[in-house]
């Protein structure tokens, strides 16, 4: 798969994950945060399970301890980020909730250093905080009150960006980008259904009554999303992969904007330009670079 093509799948995906903060506020209204993240993962896991069990048996070396030890923990930090995120959609808002979250688009680039010593790009070092200074913008150039729910999302966009480090390696590592998505969303789903029922009280009737939102967060942004995620990161590097999904923000916006009445204020369109210049910056930039240093170094043979 081309560079273009898979920047393009993470693309599709922030689309997909900034209209679920919709439904992931709005499912709140029926069950609590560690139902709705049961349910919704183990319908993804099992909707692509079928297709990751064809990818496995694909595979000819099978998958060593140490795969497994990676994949182990990139489902146990995607189920906290997880629950983080949806707990403090509670009590904060989809728009403040697309923002916070992209705060990882910091963290990665500083925790692949640290944990895998991966150094990137040097132009990571001018997106990074040019979509944060988006991010920003796009809130309105600060939070009103900053609640407890808002501190969880911040705490959980850690954990996405361990996730998007974890995920970008273990896809290639394996080479089974749709398999371990399938084991992180079971993984995560029967965790968080299990403490539902000692922290939570999950009933069919709150159930039943958010299915709209259960149905979208399952096929869409997690069967859907994710895997293309999978997919497309293993053609992408993390820390390029973060700025282009700190676009999750926007149509988080967007979404708060069209359905929840959330409006997106004027400074909000620029902050939206910065995200986009900082996706362009990130992908355009090196490929032209290299192309230069290449052409130089022709002439100068």
């Amino acid at each position: 798969m081309s560079r273009p093509v898979a920047a393009l799948l993470l693309l599709l995906c922030t689309m997909l994950w900034g209209f679920a903060f919709i439904a992931q506020k709005s499912a709140m209204d029926s069950m609590g945060p560690l139902t709705f993240a049961g349910m919704r993962y183990l319908l993804g896991g099992l909707l692509v399970l079928p297709l990751a069990l064809w990818e496995k048996r694909r595979r000819t070396p099978p998958l060593t301890g140490v795969h497994w030890g990676f994949i182990t923990g990139m489902s146990l930090v995607f189920f906290i980020g997880s629950w983080l995120q949806q707990a403090g959609l509670a009590t904060t808002s989809a728009t403040n909730g697309g923002f916070l979250t992209g705060l990882y688009v910091f963290f990665v680039p500083l925790l692949g250093f640290l944990i895998l010593r991966t150094r990137p790009h040097p132009i990571i070092f001018f997106s990074v905080p040019l979509a944060l200074i988006g991010i920003y913008y796009l809130n309105g150039g600060g939070l009103d009150s900053f609640s407890q729910g808002d501190g969880l999302i911040v705490t959980s966009a850690v954990f996405w960006a361990m996730h998007v480090i974890l995920l970008g390696h273990v896809a290639r590592a394996t080479g089974l980008p749709i398999f371990v998505s399938a084991v992180s969303f079971l993984v995560a789903g029967t965790v968080a259904l299990s403490l539902a029922f000692v922290m939570e009280t999950p009933a069919w009737p709150g159930i039943s009554a958010g299915w709209i939102e259960i149905a979208y967060a399952g096929i869409l942004s997690t069967a859907v999303a994710f895997t293309f995620q999978a997919i497309g990161q293993q053609y992408v590097p993390s820390a390029n992969a973060a700025i282009i999904l700190s676009a999750e923000s926007l149509f988080a916006a967007i979404g708060g904007a069209l359905l929840l009445g959330e409006r997106l204020p004027p400074v909000g369109y620029a902050g939206a330009a910065l995200i986009f210049v900082a996706i362009l910056a990130v992908e355009a930039l090196p490929p032209l670079w290299a192309r230069r240093q290449a052409h130089m170094a022709r002439t100068t043979n």
